[in-house]
Order: structure tokens, then C-alpha cells, then sequence
């Protein structure tokens, strides 16, 4: 198995056909994702050529208590339903949190999961952030993770010094991710 990294707009054809199937498979009628926040796509390829799970990493520039961030996020993290429970998704996630460290460009790793994935991402390096909730959408339209029906937990990672000094200001608070109205959540 190899792990392959590409801008989602330099996906080829072929690969961008399994990603759709898989996402189709987790998230009947999804999209594409919103290019202002630089979508990346995560690959575990089988040597066959055959993509076995996927995720994407957006990223932005967000502000929370009057500081500036630079923050990343997964997104459509999913893994083929003929080849789950084989780790797969979890090397991918935990591939994909290195990647996002390794860059150097980003303080900050934020996303939300179902709770019950919770210990999932935990095994793959994220940690979960108690009582915090991120806000998606946009301003004047937020979407946020402890809307009612949801039952999410917010995990993160920091990645530079500044952020791990900071890292107390990210828990048991409302942080205001807003990603657009393409990513509503990401």
C-alpha cells in the first residue's frame, strides 16, 4: 500500500472516479470542495492502482480570541466498504496528521468527528478538545457543530510553539472556523 498526496485539482480522472465512489458510498450527494481552501487529497492506493481510502486536508486562516491561525482540517475521510476493518483508514489519518506537521505551514489541526469516532482519531495522534465547538458556514449563516441533531466532539493537534502555548484557549470554547457555504463543516 502507498499513500499519495495530490491538490484535488491536479486528481486524475481515474482517481478522482474511485474518490466520488467511495464518498458516495459514506455521503450520497457530496461535491466537490470549496477551492479557497486549498483541498489536498490523501490516498491509500493498493498496488493495483486501486484507491482503498481517502481524505481530504482544507485549510484557512481563521482568528480566535484576536489571534490569527493557520489551520487545517479533514474532511471526507472514508474507506472503501469491501476493505474496512484492515487499518487502512487509520494509517491514512495518522499519514495525514503527519503531513499536515511535517509542512511546517500550519499551527493548528481542527475538525470535527461523530463521537463514536472518537477513539479512532485518538489511536491515528488527534486529540479530542472537551466542550469546544466549531462554527462552519459563514458569519451571517453559522453552522455549528452542537446543533441540535449532531452529536460531535472537535479534535485537534498543534503543531508550532505558538499554538501549543495556546493550546488551553481551544478548549471548552466556540471557535469560529467558518469555511463557506460550499464546506459548510469541514
Amino acid at each position: 500500500m502507498q499513500i499519495v498526496t495530490m491538490a484535488e485539482p491536479d486528481l486524475p480522472p481515474e482517481l478522482r472516479a474511485q474518490i466520488e465512489a467511495l464518498q458516495e458510498q459514506a455521503w450520497p450527494g457530496g461535491g466537490p470542495h470549496d477551492p479557497a481552501l486549498r483541498p489536498v487529497a490523501v490516498l491509500l492506493l493498493a498496488p493495483d492502482g486501486g484507491v482503498r481510502a481517502a481524505l481530504d486536508i482544507l485549510s484557512k486562516e481563521i482568528i480566535h480570541e484576536g489571534r490569527s491561525y493557520r489551520a487545517s482540517g479533514l474532511s471526507a475521510v472514508v474507506t472503501d466498504a469491501a476493505h474496512r476493518g484492515k487499518g487502512y483508514g487509520r494509517r491514512l489519518v495518522a499519514a495525514a496528521r503527519e503531513l499536515i506537521a511535517d509542512g511546517g505551514a500550519v499551527d493548528v489541526g481542527l475538525f470535527t468527528c461523530d463521537r463514536p469516532l472518537q477513539g479512532f482519531y485518538e489511536s491515528a495522534g488527534w486529540t479530542a478538545l472537551p466542550g469546544t465547538v466549531l462554527i462552519g458556514g459563514t458569519p451571517q449563516d453559522p453552522f455549528p457543530s452542537d446543533r441540535p441533531g449532531f452529536d460531535k466532539v472537535t479534535m485537534a493537534a498543534f503543531f508550532t510553539a505558538r499554538a501549543r502555548r495556546d493550546a488551553a484557549a481551544f478548549e471548552r470554547c466556540r471557535i469560529g472556523l467558518y469555511p463557506g457555504e460550499v464546506d459548510r463543516l469541514w
